[in-house]
């Protein structure tokens, strides 16, 4: 490898970072009192004894793993605490492929939504285009069971017009949302855990 080759590689690794770092700045500037009003929406779900659903594709199917995982099992690991209900409807294969198979992907969340969804309980809603198809119809149903809704998402798309609560990312990267968008999902799990458990 070339010294300039190594110099330019340096280079777009501390850009990546210091893009990153300035949108999480940029969060910090403009998006607090949604974040909290996200959290007050999972910590009255949680207290009046209902349950999070989470769903999104890709890296957001991996965000709602991570979310569910938080709850169910713990965020912070010093405190001692039951178990959140939260179900990521992201991991089942068995489920996803046989709707996809027998009617189609558009409906995947949404079959799981009307099997597990009660009045009361919080769908959120990951993702970073705001268009996902599938998102959208669990959204739609959601609203229609009396679940609410949040989403976690990147700038443009039809999902931040859709839900109760949303907690947007102002970029169009995919990348630096989702990077944004975990801060942004440790916070809620922090709020949540902190308000319900102190």
């Amino acid at each position: 490898m070339s010294s300039s080759s190594a110099g330019d590689r340096l280079q777009s690794v501390a850009r990546q970072l210091r893009e990153s770092a300035a949108l999480n700045e940029r969060l910090a500037r403009e998006a607090p009192e949604r974040i909290l009003q996200a959290a007050e929406m999972l910590i009255a779900a949680f207290r009046s004894g209902n349950k999070v659903l989470l769903c999104g594709n890709g890296g957001s199917a991996a965000d709602c793993q991570h979310m569910a995982t938080e709850f169910v099992s713990r965020f912070h690991p010093h405190r001692q605490r039951p178990a959140l209900p939260a179900l990521a409807l992201t991991t089942d294969t068995s489920i996803l492929t046989a709707h996809s198979n027998d009617a189609s992907f558009e409906g995947v969340f949404e079959r799981q939504l009307q099997a597990h969804g009660k009045p009361g309980d919080v769908l959120v809603a990951i993702s970073t285009s705001g268009n996902s198809k599938n998102v959208i119809r669990a959204v739609e149903t959601a609203r229609r069971m009396q679940v609410r809704t949040l989403g976690l998402l990147g700038e443009g798309g039809a999902l931040v017009a859709l839900v109760d609560c949303a907690v947007v990312v102002p970029s169009r990267d995919t990348q630096r949302i989702q990077e944004a968008l975990l801060c942004v999902e440790h916070i809620l799990c922090d709020l949540t855990e902190s308000a319900l458990f102190p």
